[in-house]
């Protein structure tokens, strides 16, 4: 075990320390304000305060670990080597840079507290981040940090022997709307034939009633598809399925209809399922509380993932919704538009409450890249290569890797061409060295 003497133990500095020693590291830690303590230790140590104590593992320490609320922090990036960092901490430290004071900035999201322009969703974008502004992004930058702080202890302690941890996937398949034809009802069937005759549609018009007679399988339809990949993959999947109501933003199938809810069911009996909240659930507790019953109907047990529509977070009261429903664990974590580590980790990490000043129940699995933000790229290649740099970044500190895929992405139409390779290539990374 890794004791750790400080000046002042805070619900922060607990919250910063356990993720970069015990959930990435793997390595229990322990906290002492008594020195007497600390000296008869005889196993790792260091001190993270404001001066040394003696010739001890000693990272100065920054303020903001012994704050209550926020303040406006003063943050210089620096490159460090292959990477960057911030809260530079003098010559004094074992490390350059307070990592435990920078983790805790980025996993707490504490610049999303801050004022901050919103897109057309209310969403928080990757361009208002700090990681974007200072090209970071594409690294899960507080593993990279503790992997550097390890090198420290292995220097100091030889005999130690340090946990390894393997390189995982966690694939999600994000379903807002399992058919693109079936089952949506009378109006919404006329709605749709009526669009598609007024815009000169004919071959989606003839696609949609050789669907609805039974002719052809309907595009968004490729379970069978993905269960076939889950049959021959160790990790397990995870299913959001989309069951609020209809509105502007959700347009999903009727959670009423026993065809549907037959699909939920054989999902689950070989991959695991959560909820995709809807967008009005985001702001009314009373509808994501009604949508998690459903749900829970539905599987016949309780509900422990769930993810928002249109990956849209509303900080801190998404969270706090969440842990009042006591739903375990959320997926809503990322950028749409952009690859890359919103919290500046591959590793899951609980919700630490800004306002409350605690760490919460909520696991929050971030992910790291949804099939959208690889539309940009315009050939397979580039998409290809995007996609293996990510897997790379986790792959070198052996984290876990989150992609979002959607179960049309699995179609044959043309905008999700190759995308079926490019999920290949992430089941098959957990094989390759």
């Amino acid at each position: 075990m890794l004791l750790v003497y400080t000046h002042k133990i805070t619900p922060r500095l607990k919250y910063a320390f356990k993720q970069v020693f015990t959930r990435i590291l793997g390595i229990p830690v322990d906290f002492t304000t008594t020195i007497e303590d600390f000296i008869a230790h005889d196993s790792l140590k260091m001190s993270y305060t404001r001066q040394p104590l003696s010739n001890e593992i000693f990272v100065r320490s920054h303020d903001i670990l012994y704050e209550q609320g926020l303040s406006d922090v003063e943050i210089s990036v620096q490159d460090w080597e292959e990477t960057k960092c911030f809260f530079f901490n003098g010559d004094k430290s074992a490390i350059p840079f307070d990592i435990f004071s920078a983790s805790f900035y980025l996993l707490s999201r504490y610049e999303e507290y801050l004022p901050h322009v919103k897109d057309q969703y209310g969403r928080f974008t990757a361009q208002e981040s700090l990681a974007y502004k200072h090209d970071f992004l594409h690294q899960p930058v507080v593993d990279i940090w503790a992997y550097k702080f390890k090198k420290v202890f292995q220097e100091n302690y030889p005999d130690f022997q340090f946990p390894e941890r393997q390189y995982t996937i966690k694939p999600i398949i994000d379903v807002p709307s399992a058919y693109n034809f079936k089952l949506k009802g009378i109006m919404r069937t006329f709605g749709g034939t009526v669009k598609d005759l007024f815009s000169f549609n004919f071959k989606k018009l003839y696609y949609r009633y050789m669907v609805l007679f039974g002719l052809k399988r309907d595009t968004y339809d490729t379970f069978k598809y993905i269960i076939n990949k889950q049959k021959h993959s160790q990790f397990k999947f995870l299913f959001f399925f989309l069951i609020g109501d209809y509105s502007t933003y959700d347009k999903g199938i009727d959670a009423q209809k026993k065809k549907f809810i037959t699909l939920i069911k054989q999902v689950a009996d070989y991959c695991q399922v959560g909820l995709k909240a809807s967008y009005f659930a985001l702001e009314d507790i009373s509808i994501l509380k009604k949508e998690k019953g459903r749900m829970e109907a539905i599987l016949n047990t309780s509900l422990t993932a769930s993810r928002h529509s249109f990956s849209k977070l509303n900080l801190p009261e998404s969270y706090r919704n969440l842990v009042e429903l006591e739903i375990l664990e959320d997926y809503t974590m990322g950028y749409v538009n952009h690859p890359g580590f919103r919290a500046g980790t591959c590793t899951p990490f609980f919700f630490y409450d800004l306002d409350y000043e605690i760490q919460t129940p909520l696991k929050i699995c971030s992910y790291h890249l949804l099939d959208y933000s690889l539309l940009k790229f315009q050939s397979l290649l580039d998409k290809k290569k995007a996609l293996n740099e990510i897997i790379y970044q986790v792959k070198k500190v052996h984290g876990e890797f989150v992609p979002v895929f959607h179960n049309y992405t699995f179609s044959e139409v043309d905008r999700w061409k190759g995308y079926k390779d490019l999920f290949n290539i992430i089941l098959e990374s957990a094989h390759e060295n």
